[in-house]
């Protein structure tokens, strides 16, 4: 049995792992689509929202400004423009939030970030950086609609 304890091992890791590697095809037309290169990634902008300078007590211009900043991600993400958002824990350095645009340059995301009234008001502050991501991350809003209640 020891003899063939060895070779029996090796057949079952062998089956194994082939029978967890499957080769997909390349689809040079989804990767087309979505702006990726031979890697399959692509330039993003990310913005980190942090606590602004702004003070606003007046509750119902407070809310207005929120109300914008919202209606102002959903018309970005229908654009296909904003591919993450999401509110950070409380934390020490204040980071309140981050968007990710599928925009190449910092510029390009500094005039998406014009239509952001927390932003223009100085609720939120902005921190912008270049990132290189998996080009396949817009697809993510197309399942993150059909997981989502809109009545919770």
């Amino acid at each position: 049995m020891k003899t063939y304890f060895p070779i029996l091992l090796l057949l079952v890791v062998t089956m194994s792992a082939s029978g967890q590697k499957t080769e997909q095809a390349y689809d040079s037309t989804l990767a087309r689509k979505l702006g990726a290169d031979d890697r399959g990634m692509k330039m993003y902008v990310l913005v980190v929202l942090k606590t602004g300078p702004a003070e606003i007590s007046d509750k119902a211009l407070r809310d207005s400004l929120f109300v914008g900043h919202f209606s102002n991600m959903e018309k970005l993400a229908a654009e296909e423009k904003l591919i993450l958002a999401g509110p950070m824990a409380e934390n020490e350095k204040q980071y309140r939030g981050l968007f990710l645009f599928d925009v190449k340059t910092i510029e390009e995301a500094e005039e998406l970030l014009k239509g952001d009234p927390t932003v223009t008001s100085k609720i939120f502050d902005t921190e912008l950086y270049q990132w290189y991501g998996s080009a396949a991350l817009p697809v993510y809003l197309e399942i993150a609609e059909r997981i989502t209640r809109k009545n919770p």
